[in-house]
């Protein structure tokens, strides 16, 4: 029988694995209730996927919405269908010469500066997002092109790492909702010659690291001691300001009652916890303005 288990995974994807397959893995490697991601990696990508168990899952929009931090190998001279190399190629062009290595790579510098900032994004026919109830890549896959409107994004940073020509590496810090492989794409048609996608691996979700992550090898390895594996609900939520309360106003939070704090005032949103030791004093969240405390989003404290 599945038990209850709070807390949140921070999962190594490996390639081929669809992230709803991950949160499979997880959830059946801990037997857990209740279990999903915090957005999607495509199969062919890797690295860091956050998976939320039991009560961390009313926390799963918080990471949604969080900028995350890319590596990406681009392959330029072709592009694909789908935008990476797991899409038929749909045409073959020349790559430009260079006369050197230094020329080379002051071309490929000089196509970022227009991807950095705010900038306008036609999200890909291959993607998981929705017309009509089905999702484009249903689409795609019938061969049907649909209109798509641009939707603005933001890339904070943009840099190559590594450029073994005709692939070059690509470090992106972007907002939620940036297509990796569209970039890849724009990149190519910037320089005249096309590209796609051959490598993504994801190593930053909002505060969140790589280097924090297990594969799911390890998990399933060491599942003995599985408290090393999990971390605390609130890991998600360490960026929102937090707030201690007495047993009393703890009670009220979680009757949805408003709580005044004799404090000075900030508006925010914030992370609460009650007067107890850890690891069970988390309440949740709530919004904090005018003096008062307004529950927004709470664990049930109940087992």
């Amino acid at each position: 029988m599945s038990i209850r288990i709070d807390g949140v995974v921070l999962l190594d994807k490996p390639a081929g694995m669809s992230s709803q397959g991950a949160v499979s893995a997880v959830k059946r490697a801990f037997n857990a209730d209740k279990a999903g991601h915090t957005g999607t990696l495509d199969p062919m990508a890797t690295g860091l996927l956050p998976i939320c168990l039991g009560e961390a899952t009313k926390y799963s929009q918080d990471l949604l919405d969080a900028d995350k931090t890319y590596i990406a190998q681009v392959r330029f001279g072709s592009r694909t269908d789908t935008g990476d190399a797991e899409g038929l190629t749909l045409e073959e062009f020349p790559l430009p010469v260079f006369a050197d290595e230094a020329t080379m790579r002051a071309s490929l510098n000089a196509l970022l500066p227009k991807f950095t900032g705010s900038i306008s994004q036609v999200p890909p026919m291959y993607s998981a997002l929705k017309r009509d109830g089905k999702p484009l890549y249903e689409y795609a896959r019938a061969g049907v092109e649909l209109e798509r409107a641009p939707r603005d994004i933001t890339i904070h940073s943009i840099r190559w790492t590594d450029i073994n020509w005709p692939e070059a590496t690509l470090e992106v810090s972007c907002s939620k909702g940036t297509y990796i492989r569209v970039i890849a794409e724009d990149l190519g048609n910037a320089l005249g010659c096309g590209a796609h996608l051959v490598g993504l691996r994801r190593t930053e979700v909002g505060h969140l690291t790589l280097e924090q992550s297990f594969t799911i090898e390890a998990i399933q390895k060491g599942l003995q001691d599985s408290s090393n594996y999990i971390l605390p609900i609130d890991a998600l939520l360490q960026t929102l300001p937090h707030l201690t309360v007495d047993e009393q106003q703890a009670k009220r939070l979680e009757m949805g009652q408003r709580v005044p704090l004799n404090l000075p005032s900030i508006e925010a949103l914030v992370r609460i916890y009650r007067a107890t030791a850890a690891p069970h004093n988390f309440i949740g969240t709530a919004n904090w303005r005018s003096g008062v405390l307004h529950p927004k989003r709470l664990i049930s404290q109940t087992h």
